[in-house]
């Protein structure tokens, strides 16, 4: 009999933090992609906020925030190191949510989703629309510019760059396309310095943000990965 009182107890807890997702429950993924209205592009530069650090080294906005249509993560067959985000996430299951509630977490900061696909969160994709501006995620140098190939075809560039703060990384942008005044060598400031504007990459390949955002998932697409001759 106790037992049964303790479950009835849970769940009249857990019907009463979380809602019993009708409208006033939270929203699902799918829920939110109709709820939030289209998205412009945008050339404004953005704000300085920190969705996701590595070690040492924060990953700032690289897109206007009145642009961004969602912030996901996702996992990477390559050698893309592991990132944290920062804020919380929002599809995250109902024991986490409980525990969080419990243990009097806060939900402040950027909202992320963890996508579909590769478990992990090596990759960080911040939507908007194609043709938004995108500014440096870090302080740093440019190392390279190559294309980003689809099919044996050019679709966007792919840009690395060394971050002042820590050398030992490459941090790696693509979906977008290079601004032609950069060139290897260049510096850039987080935040300050263009680097290109996002390309309708959803044109010719899933965008795995598809599900949680407008404009077919568009997105700037971030990793980190080791400098070349860097140690493990």
């Amino acid at each position: 009999m106790i037992g049964i009182v303790a479950a009835l107890a849970l769940v009249t807890l857990l019907l009463t933090a979380f809602g019993s997702g009708g409208p006033d429950g939270p929203l699902t993924a799918a829920q939110t992609v109709t709820a939030v209205p289209a998205v412009a592009a945008s050339d404004a530069p953005p704000d300085p906020e920190v969705l996701a650090t590595v070690s040492n080294l924060s990953i700032r906005l690289p897109v206007a925030a009145a642009a961004v249509t969602a912030v996901g993560f996702h996992g990477s067959a390559g050698d893309a190191i592991e990132l944290q985000p920062v804020g919380h996430q929002a599809n995250e299951g109902l024991l986490a949510r409980l525990w969080r509630r419990i243990a009097g977490a806060g939900a402040g900061g950027p909202v992320w989703y963890q996508l579909d696909g590769a478990p992990g969160t090596d990759v960080l994709d911040v939507g908007a629309a194609p043709g938004t501006d995108v500014y440096s995620p870090v302080d740093g140098t440019i190392v390279a510019i190559s294309d980003e190939i689809i099919d044996a075809r050019a679709y966007g560039s792919r840009i690395d760059v060394r971050p002042s703060a820590a050398p030992a990384v490459v941090v790696s942008l693509s979906h977008l396309r290079a601004d032609p005044s950069l060139a290897v060598g260049s510096s850039v400031l987080a935040g300050t310095t263009k680097l290109g504007a996002v390309v309708d990459m959803a044109a010719v390949e899933q965008q795995a943000l598809a599900a949680v955002a407008r404009d077919r998932g568009n997105n700037v697409a971030i990793e980190v990965h080791p400098a070349a001759g860097s140690l493990p």
